[in-house]
């Protein structure tokens, strides 16, 4: 059993989910309307009263997850949380609040795991398709074959910022429609091309704004009753002659999704004019499934994140049994120095793997360049704090370890550090360590135990030790290397 937990710019929702050997199976949901993207002030940054919000929702949400049996649970944050400047101060009171870490994610994974939703609930898997997905503070679009993605892109508009915008104090009028709809459209002109209708058989909206939107259509028989562009130009009049947001009263519109509604039928307007889409359907799947599906591959050993590392491999023409061994051998040696968790395990692995993908831009300072690639690259199901911890790995592999500052206070990672540094030394002297030739403890100190004549017949093991013992000592660790009997 699985729970997925969204921390969105509109709302915060849950599914709690148990896969029946075909399908994931929805037991519980929770949805509250936190609107986190308006509750930005000027400075970026989240208003108090936002902040107390959504607290008290982690608080009632980690009430429900109690109850359950849950074999992993995963919360991930989107647009708002990622470009909101005091989101490192609010995270750990979150993460508090609700009792489990949390990913804030970036907006091509939050695209990749909102296709894999809507993928898991279509029959037919040669279907060509596109799905957009309009949420508070981003919209994505995901171009896909069957279960397999092609193209997917975030962009910086959502239904929350554009309805403060354009339709201030709630305020609805026609003039104010077509600068909204003009906006969005800029927002997707250039990037339009790659998702025009002749790359697509089937179009679908995944967000609880473009199910709103389908709900107010079909059940007020707005239009022709789907999500056609005749039914959202009737809905964009009947919003007019309503004049003002709390006026509005459709059947079957909640009154929290009237109040971003303008907002988020400009951008669905926009959005279907710039790529040409004539008619969507609205799917009742996105964020949440994914992510229940995301926790089900991983249970099964079918992680995308080691899919991820081996096509950033191949991208970028490494030797692939260099790095399996700086891999292999990094993994070994943590365990020797028995970190107290294994929290750091897998990222050291994979960090093993790509040490040397920053050769693709320089032979000088790689180690630097690799830390910025895998920072910044696009790595799906890996999230933003993944992806900073594997590059943190990866700088400290080599040269100074001043560079990682208070991150070598944890212990763990301190380990992790020592274990990759040293994997990388023993494959550049063309050492292949054995289990029973090498010993290394990490406590108030290094001890580094190697095999008797590893000095005489590696002659660079001296230098390389020396350059250690180096740089442990500049941050106040003793490095001892003791022979081997």
């Amino acid at each position: 059993m699985f729970a997925a937990v969204d921390l969105g710019s509109n709302s915060f929702r849950m599914h709690i989910g148990r896969h029946d050997g075909e399908a994931m199976r929805i037991l519980k949901s929770a949805r509250d309307p936190i609107r986190l993207a308006a509750g930005l002030d000027g400075r970026g940054n989240m208003t108090e009263a936002a902040m107390r919000a959504a607290l008290e929702c982690l608080a009632r949400f980690k009430t429900i997850l109690d109850t359950y049996p849950l074999d992993a649970v995963r919360v991930v944050a989107t647009n708002t949380m990622r470009i909101a400047k005091n989101a490192p101060t609010f995270l750990p009171l979150a993460e508090k609040a609700i009792g489990h870490p949390i990913e804030i994610i970036s907006g091509e994974e939050e695209g990749r795991l909102i296709y894999m939703g809507v993928s898991s609930t279509l029959a037919n898997h040669a279907e060509r398709r596109l799905v957009l997905d309009i949420g508070g503070g981003s919209t994505e679009l995901i171009l896909g074959h069957g279960q397999e993605i092609e193209r997917v892109e975030s962009f910086s508009i959502g239904n929350v910022r554009q309805t403060l915008n354009f339709f201030p104090g709630g305020r609805i009028n026609s003039a104010s429609f077509d600068a909204a709809i003009l906006s969005a459209r800029s927002h997707f002109e250039d990037a339009a091309p790659p998702y025009y209708p002749q790359y697509w058989s089937s179009a679908y909206g995944s967000s609880g704004t473009i199910r709103s939107i389908a709900d107010a259509i079909e059940k007020n028989k707005l239009g022709d009753g789907s999500l056609s562009m005749a039914s959202l130009e009737a809905l964009k009049q009947r919003l007019i002659e309503y004049g003002e947001a709390h006026r509005i009263n459709l059947v079957g519109m909640k009154p929290d999704r009237a109040a971003v509604m303008a907002g988020g039928l400009a951008i669905l307007i926009g959005v279907m004019r710039e790529i040409g889409i004539e008619r969507m359907t609205a799917i009742e799947a996105g964020l949440r499934v994914g992510v229940l599906w995301d926790l089900q591959l991983r249970a099964t050993k079918r992680d995308r994140r080691e899919l991820s590392v081996q096509e950033f491999l191949r991208r970028f023409h490494l030797d692939e049994g260099r790095a399996k061994r700086v891999a292999d051998t990094a993994a070994l040696l943590y365990g020797q120095l028995k970190p107290s968790s294994d929290d750091f395990a897998r990222h050291l692995y994979w960090s093993g793997l790509l040490h040397e993908v920053g050769l693709a831009v320089s032979q000088s300072g790689y180690h630097k360049h690799a830390a910025y690639m895998i920072e910044n690259a696009d790595l799906p199901g890996f999230t933003t704090r993944e992806q900073r911890l594997m590059s943190l790995l990866v700088l400290g592999h080599k040269g100074n370890l001043r560079k990682l500052g208070e991150a070598m206070a944890n212990p763990d990672l301190a380990k992790a550090v020592l274990a990759l540094r040293l994997a990388v030394i023993f494959m550049h002297a063309r050492i292949d360590v054995a289990v029973d030739e090498l010993r290394v403890k990490m406590k108030s100190k290094i001890e580094l135990e190697i095999g008797r004549g590893w000095f005489s017949h590696h002659p660079t093991m001296s230098f390389w030790m020396d350059k250690e013992r180096e740089s442990w000592n500049e941050i106040g660790m003793d490095f001892v290397v003791k022979n081997g009997s």
